[in-house]
């Protein structure tokens, strides 16, 4: 390539994560604000990995139902009438209708356009004024069924028939948190908002807990050290590293009749990057997550839910401490959408260019790494 000849988006990614990490800078502007950028990543990343739906408990009966859209596609989640959960596209087989909107309860899926109605399994069971139509074939216009397992009590759905399992491709994950096992965490609220900056923006600002004192400095800021911070070499899959909280909210910390953890782990916060986009913070007490999906470059929708462990749960101050969290992490994600929508207008500046990377950010430098191996240069 000739020197002048100006680079893709993915090739300036490339040339950014071939440096050690040592010597890293953050991503390139482009990767941010370039639509050719997010198409490829709509390609070769949201419509290959897995995506979380939100927690399994937030379907907990048969006709419960939510609705998503993966790369473009309409996707409708539900616990079918044996118990299963499980994912099937939105789209009528007649004309092509969407058919579920949102959360609810339903006993069938009724298509709003022409009433074809399809069981909990996505069989067609019904369809007015078809018998003369010498085509038509029931048994063929099901729904199509769509990858959908749940781990860790997290429904994870892929338009990739040959994804790897996320039993496989996140047991490191797993056995990192085993001692506070997250099937056994109970969500308790959720809710989704969309923020005007770029998905990626929102998602490092998760990964890396060096914005804390700042951006953080009236809520949680002062809950945690620099110092004490360990951000660990990511894994193919996922990033995470943990800090240690102070007492300023109980809840952050192991149960008083939490027996089975001992010494550091009794106030160690999680925070797991499992790619491309469920952001989960796990503590001995309660847990919350984002769950990412890019709206443009320039804005993410995003899913966000907590809830807490089974002895903090059980408390009898369970509804005041839970109370305490939502209100603190409102503030936080206010705190959270300046910051992030700030640096997407800094990104979108003709001035802005990339600078180095601190060593509490290692998670962003493996997540660039991660986005350069799904995208092609």
């Amino acid at each position: 390539m000739n020197k002048h000849t100006p680079q893709s988006p993915a090739q300036e990614l490339h040339a950014n994560v071939a440096v050690p990490f040592p010597q890293a800078h953050a991503m390139p502007k482009s990767v941010y604000t370039s639509p050719e950028f997010l198409a490829q990543e709509q390609k070769h990343i949201f419509a290959q990995d897995w995506i979380c739906a939100g927690r399994a408990e937030s379907l907990p009966n048969p006709g419960d139902y939510l609705t998503l859209q993966i790369a473009g596609e309409p996707v409708v989640v539900l616990r079918d009438r044996e118990g299963t959960i499980r994912a099937m596209s939105n789209v009528c087989r007649h004309r092509m209708s969407t058919l579920l909107q949102g959360r609810g309860h339903t006993r069938s899926i009724v298509c709003p356009y022409h009433a074809w109605t399809y069981n909990l399994d996505g069989s067609l069971r019904g369809a007015p004024a078809m018998t003369l139509n010498e085509s038509f074939c029931k048994e063929a216009l099901g729904l199509p069924a769509i990858r959908c397992e749940v781990w860790q009590g997290w429904i994870l759905v892929s338009l990739n028939p040959d994804a790897v399992a996320p039993s496989d491709r996140l047991a490191e994950a797993a056995a990192l948190i085993a001692p506070l096992d997250m099937t056994t965490y109970t969500e308790t609220y959720r809710e989704t908002f969309r923020w005007a900056t770029n998905w990626k923006v929102l998602a490092e600002n998760f990964m890396e807990s060096y914005h804390l004192p700042m951006c953080h400095a009236g809520t949680i800021g002062g809950a945690s050290k620099l110092e004490e911070m360990v951000c660990p070499e990511g894994l193919e899959a996922f990033n995470y590293h943990w800090i240690l909280k102070n007492d300023t909210v109980p809840l952050a910390l192991a149960h008083p009749s939490n027996s089975t953890l001992t010494g550091d782990d009794r106030r160690k916060t999680w925070l797991l990057a499992i790619y491309p986009a469920l952001l989960i913070t796990l503590t001995p007490g309660y847990f919350w997550y984002l769950s990412l999906t890019p709206d443009g470059p320039g804005h993410v929708n995003v899913l966000f839910g907590m809830g807490m462990s089974a002895d903090w749960l059980a408390d009898p101050q369970a509804e005041t401490h839970l109370a305490n969290v939502k209100a603190l992490l409102d503030d936080v994600n206010v705190e959270d959408k300046g910051c992030t929508e700030k640096v997407y207008r800094g990104l979108c500046a003709s001035m802005a260019q990339p600078g180095p990377l601190s060593h509490l950010e290692r998670p962003n430098y493996d997540f660039a790494r991660y986005l350069a191996s799904r995208i092609p240069a």
